[in-house]
């Protein structure tokens, strides 16, 4: 099967202050699984104190599905980075970056180079549309359930 070599990214606003979302955002635990769209169960291994595996269990339509990542975190950039170990995405790579925007605001700067298993060899309009059904997919994920998530329990942590 060939594979296609997406890219793609997009960025999110948050009204909270950077340094916390980011300490959110990279405060692995068992209990993530309740943030995501789809039901997900997650593991994470620290493996240093920059670099942790997570393993997610995830039920699209109705199937067991394993994903393991490597994830990398660069706390004084405020980066870190997600790779695909297995599943239909292997070696996918998705990089991520909390920028700051005043005292009380922040956005992330998402970049994903998604690889894809295909059927046959996609045109590239194809692969552009494909790109971007996958950057509206990852978009909504932060737009409606992260995002969210992350604003309220910085907010929630920070006494307001």
């Amino acid at each position: 099967m060939p594979i296609v070599s997406l890219r793609y990214r997009f960025r999110q606003d948050f009204g909270v202050p950077a340094r916390p979302a980011f300490e959110w955002a990279t405060d692995y635990a068992p209990d993530d699984g309740r943030l995501f769209s789809r039901k997900t169960r997650r593991s994470v291994e620290r493996i240093s104190d920059d670099a942790f595996i997570l393993t997610d269990l995830t039920y699209p339509e109705g199937r067991a599905r394993r994903i393991r990542r490597l994830v990398r975190v660069d706390p004084k950039q405020m980066a870190w980075t997600n790779t695909h170990l297995d599943g239909p995405f292997r070696n996918s790579q998705f990089w991520y970056r909390i920028v700051p925007d005043g005292r009380g605001a922040c956005h992330l700067d998402f970049e994903g180079f998604l690889l894809e298993k295909v059927r046959r060899r996609l045109s590239p309009p194809r692969a552009a549309r494909r790109a971007e059904l996958n950057r509206r997919h990852d978009a909504a994920e932060w737009r409606r359930f992260l995002g969210p998530a992350l604003e309220a329990e910085v907010r929630a942590r920070r006494g307001r």
